[in-house]
């Protein structure tokens, strides 16, 4: 089932919101997989001179030995010093905050940045730990049992699915 948000429309929305932030020239990370690939439309709409980093938080994760190896594993791509620079990280879906816990600490792990500001698509609530957005696409409720999931990479579509008993 899908969720009737305009990606596209939400994306030139959190565009507009982060432009502030340019002022501090901000390096973009995405998130693999859906947050790689907002971040690739959001670095073209901000029209960034800076390469976009992306990050596979597969190895940081703290679900690790219970979910076991993703296999789909990718290389994290940096290619830049974040030493002392503001950064821009970009999720498709906040939830529990363990991702973003894991990918800041793959971040720190190669550099101390200035600040790091948290863009993502939707923000379902059921924060498991502090962590918010400062960019929000988007905030949903959903039913025990709900996930959302990003479709693309080409045309970016949102699906409601359910749990599997």
């Amino acid at each position: 089932m899908s969720l009737s948000i305009d990606v596209d429309a939400t994306l030139e929305k959190m565009a507009n919101d982060m432009r502030p932030l340019l002022d501090t020239r901000p390096l973009m990370i995405g998130i693999h997989t859906g947050g790689a690939w907002l971040a690739e439309r959001l670095h073209k709409l901000l029209q960034f001179d800076e390469p976009l980093g992306t990050l596979d938080i597969s190895f940081y994760r703290d679900d690790f030995t219970r979910i076991g190896m993703n296999p789909q594993v990718k290389a994290s791509e940096l290619p830049f010093d974040m030493e002392d620079r503001h950064i821009i990280l970009v999720d498709d879906v906040l939830h529990t905050g363990r991702t973003i816990r894991a990918a800041m600490n793959e971040i720190f792990d190669y550099a101390r940045p200035a600040s790091v500001k948290l863009a993502v698509l939707i923000n379902r609530g059921g924060r498991e730990l502090p962590i918010q957005a400062d960019i929000i696409g988007e905030s949903v409720e959903l039913k025990p049992g709900q996930q959302i999931k990003l479709i693309g990479p080409d045309k970016l579509e949102l699906e409601l699915q359910e749990a599997k008993p």
